[in-house]
């Protein structure tokens, strides 16, 4: 399957960068960076994937201050979390000279826990997901729930090895680099063990004795994986008077894709429970998706998710 050279996204990130900064969150392979350059063309880049830039500013953080001239009003950091006091370079920035940062991340996990600035209001938080349905002309759907949604997998020559590659390299060895955690062999178990709960309901136990690490690790683990927008957790419904309300939320892989991998991959044939189960992961997706513009997606059941008029369906179609 051939890829076009662009494909407009959902999330208009220069609407917003002409009011105010933009903190754009979202997993490797979303296509931050190709929405960086589709939108911003010959702006000033600081990519921190790039060994000299990295420890240039890792060095000095200042530095990017003294770079920056009077023709700089907008600004891109690439992959932010790497280097999170930089956060406070940019407040001063934003505050002194009006310029306008564009930040990416893969993990607010790490700046949060690292009690940095988050810039106080002075940027807005946008995630960016795997497509949506209304994004691609002509959608595959069996081609969707089998390889997931990311840019490169959906439109690659070869599907499976590379949403097996990304399982591989990123699930693991980039979290590991990450710090989020040392004990890749427990972390790769527990990813396993996980993918055979999507859509399921969260038993921390069970996952426990299958995976063979501890019951506080997995919840860890399950944080790691929501902190680095890889995974969401459903809340339970709620709402009923006939009888007693469910209290155990259910767990869903940001990629239909990953989860199917992650469970040893193979074709999904249609009517089988493991087709539903992909089905259900893409509608869930598609909700979070068209959700997220509304900062609503931590409670994405929410009555005042959806208006009265059924706008919301309609964003899913």
């Amino acid at each position: 399957m051939l890829s076009p050279k662009y494909i407009d996204r959902v999330v208009n990130v220069g609407k917003t960068l002409k009011h105010k900064s933009v903190l754009l969150l979202g997993p490797r392979l979303t296509g931050k960076s190709s929405l960086v350059r589709h939108t911003l063309k010959g702006v000033r880049v600081y990519n921190l994937l790039d060994n000299d830039v990295f420890v240039k500013l890792s060095r000095q953080p200042s530095r990017m201050r003294e770079e920056l001239i009077a023709s700089d009003k907008m600004v891109v950091i690439d992959e932010i979390q790497k280097l999170p006091v930089l956060l406070d370079e940019a407040q001063m920035l934003i505050e002194e000279r009006a310029i306008r940062f564009l930040l990416t991340g893969s993990s607010a996990r790490k700046l949060r826990r690292g009690g940095v600035n988050l810039l106080g209001g002075r940027a807005r938080t946008i995630t960016l997901h795997p497509f949506v349905s209304k994004e691609i002309a002509h959608l595959d759907l069996a081609r969707a729930l089998e390889f997931g949604l990311l840019p490169p997998v959906y439109f690659s020559g070869q599907p499976e090895a590379d949403i097996a590659d990304y399982v591989g390299t990123y699930l693991r060895e980039e979290i590991a680099a990450e710090g989020l955690t040392r004990n890749i062999p427990a972390f790769s178990r527990f990813l396993e063990v996980a993918a055979l709960c999507n859509g399921q309901q969260i038993n921390f136990t069970k996952i426990s004795n299958d995976a063979q690490v501890a019951r506080s690790t997995i919840q860890e683990y399950f944080e790691i994986l929501k902190d680095t927008l890889l995974a969401y957790e459903l809340p339970a419904w709620q709402r009923t008077i006939k009888r007693k309300p469910v209290q155990v939320h259910k767990f869903y892989f940001f990629d239909g894709g990953v989860a199917h991998c992650l469970k040893g991959g193979g074709v999904l044939k249609e009517k089988s429970p493991e087709f539903g189960s992909a089905f259900e992961s893409f509608i869930f997706h598609s909700r979070v998706c068209a959700l997220s513009p509304r900062k609503v997606n931590s409670n994405i059941w929410s009555a005042s998710a959806w208006n009265t008029n059924g706008a919301g369906w309609a964003s899913l179609k």
